[in-house]
């Protein structure tokens, strides 16, 4: 690929994800948007550009960015943030919220919906000290195939072995076929919906919790300090930010603060 082509990619990849592309990713580019073109017909990467440049077809500029968009999850990934969730801040969130008996939690960059349905599944182990609690957890991502998969609650063999205790699987997944399909119980407990970082997301109301990992480690500076800027807005003083093990505010934002002694997680500023 060559750099006039790569540079056309990759700005438009910021512009419409905040994906940052270094130009060692050429390969990355080459092995996901390859079968885009030849889905369409090219002969391969060049035509692809070509066609962008001619026109810039939605429906072309969409499949792009959810190719290079779609990240791996796995259900309970790198285990102690839910250890957190679940034996920290959950329980002074139950206590300080016994009144109004209510708890939001977001999701953002959901993917396939492994981390909503790890932490519906936290809270479906918790259902004897929540007794008449409403909970709520919204999970976004910006594309609308992980979407649909996440939706479905249906996994294969090797996604529900990674990370997945034994237990919840005998507990809370049917099997269909040579598939797993987490129980409707644990599926009405997670909304989905389509969401851009990017894009204003004020309307989405306040959460208690929100779980941003590995996501704003593909942004450049400016774009993760305006996205923390705008989740800061729609949380409580007393709310929780879950970050991704290579992910920090420190140097980026003033607006959330680490909690001590809680790797990853981040109060409200």
């Amino acid at each position: 690929m060559n750099q006039t082509d790569f540079e056309l990619l990759s700005s438009i990849l910021k512009e419409r994800s905040g994906l940052v592309l270094t130009p060692d990713k050429t390969y990355l580019l080459e092995s996901r948007l390859v079968p885009i073109a030849r889905k369409r017909g090219m002969a391969g990467l060049e035509d692809l550009v070509s066609s962008i440049r001619q026109s810039k077809d939605e429906a072309v500029l969409s499949d792009i960015t959810e190719a290079m968009t779609t990240n791996e999850s796995f259900f309970f990934r790198d285990q102690k943030p839910f250890d957190v969730f679940e034996k920290e801040v959950l329980p002074k969130l139950l206590e300080s919220r016994a009144d109004k008996k209510t708890l939001r939690i977001w999701c953002a960059a959901a993917s396939t919906g492994q981390e909503p349905y790890s932490l519906a599944i936290v809270l479906k182990e918790n259902a004897a000290k929540m007794a008449g609690w409403r909970t709520e957890i919204v999970a976004t991502d910006l594309s609308n195939e992980v979407l649909e998969k996440a939706k479905s609650g249906l996994y294969s063999q090797f996604e529900v072995q990674r990370g997945l205790p034994i237990q919840f699987l005998v507990k809370y997944f049917n099997q269909v076929n040579e598939m797993w399909q987490i129980d409707a119980s644990i599926r009405g407990m997670v909304q989905y919906k389509p969401l851009n970082l990017l894009e204003n997301f004020g309307g989405m109301g306040t959460f208690d919790v929100v779980f941003c990992r590995n996501v704003l480690i593909y942004f450049d500076q400016d774009t993760k300090a305006e996205v923390l800027g705008r989740t800061a807005k729609i949380m409580p003083s007393d709310g929780m930010l879950f970050l991704g093990g290579a992910e920090t505010v420190l140097g980026v934002t003033d607006k959330f603060k680490p909690v001590d002694g809680l790797r990853g997680v981040y109060a409200v500023a």
